[in-house]
């Protein structure tokens, strides 16, 4: 491997990312302020939130669960946050009777309850199984927010709130996914706990 022309390259999709974090950050911020309010007012009730995505986006849906349950930056209580994409036994029995495309739909129907959070990830916009389980969500007066790339396709028509990073490279979506996902952390995680605030 050639030390220069790697370097380069290192060099210019860090660039790229950042570029596409301050465009987020420009046309997005006030989206991702409403979403955290939204979920602030979802915890704050006592409901849940409720994660899936395909992929890398099952990993980001893991993982901001894990945020929520654990703590993000402050020594606090845990939040009720469950991944859907972590119980191998639910995923195969559900794909293997009723077909991959309803494994979060059929979650939701089980576990959902009204005004709980549903957060759909999906850097197409288009994943089927997504799609699914965020129309079982708002079929049952759950509140849905949907983590997209490119467009923001169909999920972004379908939830209350979108966030769509307007970006085809799906490695560059995902690794704004997941950021979007920790100021989401940050924001809620402030509001509910930082006592720091309250002068």
């Amino acid at each position: 491997m050639d030390l220069e022309i790697a370097s380069t390259r290192v060099v210019a999709a860090l660039a790229e990312g950042a570029e596409l974090r301050m465009k987020i950050g420009r046309e997005n911020g006030p989206t991702i302020v409403k979403a955290a309010t939204l979920i602030v007012s979802c915890l704050q009730a006592g409901n849940k939130l409720l994660l899936f995505g395909n992929g890398g986006s099952a990993a980001d849906a893991q993982h901001l669960a894990a945020e929520f349950v654990g703590r993000f930056a402050i020594e606090r209580a845990g939040l009720p946050a469950i991944a859907l994409t972590t119980d191998s036994s639910i995923l195969t029995a559900v794909g293997n009777d009723f077909g991959f495309e309803q494994v979060f739909s059929r979650q939701i129907e089980a576990l959902g309850r009204p005004n709980d959070v549903a957060i759909g990830i999906s850097t197409s916009g288009n994943s089927a199984n997504v799609l699914a389980g965020l129309k079982q969500a708002s079929k049952q007066n759950l509140k849905t927010i949907g983590l997209t790339g490119k467009d923001g396709g169909a999920v972004a028509k379908g939830v209350d709130l979108s966030i769509t990073v307007a970006c085809a490279n799906t490695a560059r979506v995902q690794e704004c996914h997941i950021t979007i996902g920790h100021i989401l952390c940050e924001l809620v995680e402030t509001e509910l706990f930082d006592k720091s605030r309250e002068v």
